[in-house]
């Protein structure tokens, strides 16, 4: 086998240019090392093979290219733009990565006659109003529900709303004001949406004013219960208000605050959303291959990443990035108005950084702890299966149904200490008798380890099985006739009465059945996956059966394509209105005559 041949950078380094551009690290195989940007491409790629003070990460890399690749652009603004699509395209293993959230949540106002209240995730329409964006789910829902209790506006689909004979639960309990069956007259509810979206935009000065001089004139004209109703609406504002805002004197500021902060070997940006003045929450990010990068880097990584191609606030507080102006100009460009990156506040924005330094201390606080516990459990874990497998890759196996119908297996993914969510998989399983699941388990595991053993994704360290016995014998089996005897297989058998702390441990490599202690770390570890695999096969089996049993019943009708069957739930707000529809009703559907009707009628009611 003939030696590789030492990389020669300086053919290269003497052809390039002193202009803006990116640069790629590549190696032997070809793969993409690392993205850089600069001003000067000659200098900035001549440092790599110059300095003698190369960082340890730095070093290896250097030690593995193999070529490079520049493109040169017009100005440092493009060479910002290239490298982020860059980085974002190849994940280079050298460069710095914040996983890309699909998009963040806003709260939607909709533009009907009586607007509906809703979470929203996606492209932004001029149909309707949105509100945010807000860091976590969990933040949205926690503002529709103040707002449902302030203001109750309906949350409700339009295909509920227009097909409600009478109010819901949610007026009982005084959570929405009923407009579907017209317990709220339009302008009454007018005023409601607008109340609410003076709160959503900050304006809570005007909004308490104006519910003030309204509970007082309800008052003087001896409407005592509706001045009774305002008061409350008053006395939950303050509540809120005196929770949510940051200050008093910020009414109308949308700013991002991010700090970045290192510590014990981890790094970690924090977001805080301020819109209208109000704190929308926090979130942190920690990013991958990590090591070797400082705060500073880090931090001009993390708002590259995340704000190019994405709506940009007004200002955006920093704790230090090395040369800001580059990065303002061109977030400024993207958002054609004037970005702010402060990386110096004053005042009460100061306070505000350092909520979020704080924030990114306590979660670094939080994942050395998780780190430690999960540590522990894993150790405890090798321990008690007789393993030595360091960082253990674990993926479990749960089938879920109901007497047959619907049948789905779950595979969830345990590496690296963590659960990751990206690598579950879930297997719709059909050709086997209804409620068998050793058959279920068989086909899964088949379909999973074959393109295993062919070279096709990661080989587990341990299999875990939810089930007992048989179900892990079948497992066996299907590891035997694959080629897979080496594979260890561990069965998670329910207790007696099915309760937590009492399962048992079927050890086939040991020939034992094992029950730990309610307090062991490693049947926590155990606990921990296998709810997690039953979680997520019993949410696919209930996103199977539904939608099975919303369309099928209307696809077995001759006459009934998608269109008409789309009409028909829509119109009845779901199959249990189509379901209760008389013929004459059916008929008012459009495409829908009285014969196909009559016809439709009959077979959801022959059984």
């Amino acid at each position: 086998m003939e030696a590789s041949i030492p990389f020669d950078p300086k053919p290269i380094l003497a052809g390039l240019p002193n202009l803006p551009g990116v640069y790629r690290m590549i190696s032997m195989d070809g793969t993409v090392l690392y993205v850089g940007k600069a001003k000067d491409l000659k200098r900035r790629v001549s440092s790599y093979f110059q300095k003698t003070d190369l960082s340890p990460r730095i070093k290896l890399m250097v030690a593995q290219i193999a070529a490079i690749e520049t493109t040169v652009v017009r100005t440092e603004s493009e060479a910002f733009i290239l490298e982020n699509n860059l980085i974002k395209a190849l994940s280079p293993r050298y460069n710095i990565l914040f996983r890309d959230d699909k998009s963040y949540p806003y709260i939607l106002l909709t533009g009907h006659a009586f607007p509906r209240l809703g979470f929203y995730r996606g492209s932004l329409d001029r149909k309707n109003q949105y509100f945010g964006p807000f860091p976590t789910g969990h933040a949205v829902r926690e503002n529709i529900q103040l707002l449902q209790k302030v203001f109750r506006l309906r949350t409700c689909e339009d295909s509920v709303f227009s097909n409600r004979s009478r109010p819901c639960l949610l007026y009982q309990i005084k959570r929405c004001t009923g407009p579907c069956v017209g317990m709220i007259d339009n302008d009454q509810y007018r005023a409601d949406v607008r109340n609410a979206m003076l709160f959503l935009q900050g304006k809570d000065n005007e909004l308490l004013a104006d519910l003030q001089s309204k509970m007082e004139t309800a008052s003087a004209e001896w409407r005592f219960e509706e001045a009774a109703q305002l008061r409350d609406q008053l006395q939950s504002l303050g509540k809120i208000r005196s929770r949510q805002f940051v200050s008093s004197n910020t009414s109308q500021l949308d700013a991002d605050v991010v700090a970045c902060v290192a510590a014990n070997g981890l790094l970690c940006v924090n977001l805080v959303m301020i819109r209208g003045g109000r704190h929308l929450g926090d979130k942190s990010f920690f990013p991958s291959n990590a090591d070797g990068y400082l705060p500073a880097q880090a931090l001009e990584a993390f708002l590259l990443q995340h704000y190019l191609d994405r709506s940009v606030p007004q200002s955006i507080i920093v704790n230090g990035v090395p040369e800001l102006g580059p990065l303002q100009d061109l977030l400024t460009e993207q958002a054609e108005r004037k970005i702010l990156l402060n990386a110096n506040p004053t005042g009460e924005r100061r306070i505000w950084l350092e909520m979020a330094v704080k924030n990114a201390e306590i979660a670094i606080g939080q994942r050395l702890v998780n780190q430690s516990t999960q540590e522990a459990r894993l150790t405890a874990l090798q321990e008690t299966l007789g393993l030595q497998i360091g960082d253990a890759r674990i993926e479990c196996f749960d089938i879920s149904h109901t007497m047959g119908e619907a049948t789905v297996a779950s595979c969830v993914v345990y590496d690296r200490m963590a659960m990751q969510p990206s690598e579950y998989r879930r297997y719709n399983i059909s050709g086997i008798t209804p409620g068998d699941d050793f058959a279920a388990m068989r086909d899964v595991l088949s379909r999973r380890y074959q393109k295993i053993a062919a070279g096709e994704g990661v080989m587990p360290d341990l299999v875990l099985i939810d089930g007992g016995k048989g179900q892990v014998g079948v497992a066996l089996e299907v590891m035997s006739e694959i080629g897979l005897t080496d594979l260890l297989v561990v069965g998670v058998a329910k207790g007696e009465e099915r309760k937590p702390g009492l399962e048992q441990l079927i050890i086939p490599h040991q020939q034992k059945t094992l029950q730990l202690p309610t307090d062991h770390p490693a049947l926590h570890l155990i606990q921990q996956i296998r709810d997690e695999a039953h979680r997520f096969a019993i949410t696919g089996h209930r996103q199977r059966r539904g939608k099975t049993r919303t369309t099928s019943t209307l696809e077995d009708i001759d006459g009934i394509g998608p269109k008409r069957r789309q009409k028909l739930l829509a119109h009845f707000g779901g199959l249990k209105g189509v379901q209760q529809a008389s013929v004459d009703q059916l008929c008012q559907v459009e495409g829908i005559s009285q014969s196909l009707a009559e016809t439709i009628y009959k077979q959801l009611h022959s059984s």
